[in-house]
């Protein structure tokens, strides 16, 4: 087995090797390669809040916090975060600057993809409780090698056809086998109470819009109303009716910042009839009123 120092010594060498392929090829938008993203952050502003949606974040160089709820997550080249479940959060990178940008790769995950190896390989995780849809684990060397080897096709693209699916299910198949692998494994199995709360996380981002009766959506996916509270505060660190107000008032901000609409006019769209609560509640989100937060967001552009 390999000292602690040679492992190190192998991570260091291959976080370099990440860091300079994130260089060459960070962009906007998505790669070649579905689902893989590079980025280069060079301040240390605070995203705005997004649906997340399930995926595999690791940093080459740099750190980042993340904001679940009132949970705060951090991440750095020694350790990975994996998303689960579609969850709105919020991050900022830590310490980034033109000097020493935070260089970041996301690989998006498709549940259908950890139920298909599942199906071929047998059950690669121990099945547990219900845990944050969010986590993060440390870094080892054999999953950063798949990666590296996923990020090299962009270099000879006449293999990425061929070579990135099954590059992709290895580096799947190594979350699954790592110590928190059964919370992947949890969201594909059909029957397990993971599964359903994903399956209620999905009806609430269809409909945040909607009114929300919590009997209504345990029945509709076949929950108790005490099991579905229990088991999506164990994986969302919220309630449902606390996470449909996220997606709420996260779109709303959306929709007078990029749209223009005036506050009255998104509160109503995004499911408020009260322009008074609408504009409680995202004051005590976002610690202003609406025409305060939108000018001092638009003053930071």
């Amino acid at each position: 087995m390999s000292s602690p120092e040679l492992l190190d010594s192998a991570l260091e060498s291959q976080r370099q090797a990440l860091a300079d392929l994130v260089r060459r090829h960070a962009a906007p938008e998505c790669s070649a390669i579905n689902g893989l993203y590079l980025v280069r952050h060079e301040e240390n502003i605070r995203s705005m809040p997004t649906l997340a949606q399930p995926a595999l974040c690791i940093l080459a160089q740099g750190s980042k916090a993340v904001h679940l709820g009132d949970e705060r997550y951090v991440y750095d080249p020694l350790h990975y975060m994996v998303v689960s479940v579609a969850m709105p959060i919020s991050g900022v990178y830590l310490d980034a600057s033109p000097e020493n940008p935070s260089l970041g790769i996301r690989l998006d995950i498709d549940p259908a993809e950890i139920n298909k190896l599942i199906a071929e390989g047998g059950p690669m995780g121990v099945p547990a409780a219900s845990a944050r849809g969010l986590y993060v684990e440390r870094l080892d060397v054999p999953l950063l090698d798949a990666l590296l080897r996923l990020i090299r096709l962009l270099e000879t693209p006449k293999d990425i056809a061929v070579l990135a699916p099954l590059i992709r299910r290895e580096i799947l198949y190594r979350l699954l086998r790592g110590q928190q692998g059964h919370r992947l494994y949890e969201i594909a199995m059909s029957n397990s109470q993971t599964h359903r709360v994903c399956q209620a996380i999905q009806w609430l981002n269809d409909h945040y819009n909607k009114p929300l009766r919590i009997e209504d959506l345990a029945r509709e996916v076949n929950l108790s109303a005490s099991a579905l509270h229990h088991r999506f505060k164990a994986v969302t660190s919220m309630s449902p009716l606390q996470y449909q107000k996220q997606l709420r008032l996260q779109e709303a901000r959306r929709l007078m910042l990029n749209d223009g609409l005036e506050a009255a006019v998104a509160g109503y769209r995004v499911g408020y009839e009260s322009p008074s609560q609408f504009s409680r509640e995202y004051s005590r989100a976002y610690g202003a009123p609406p025409l305060r937060d939108m000018a001092r967001l638009r003053s930071a552009l």
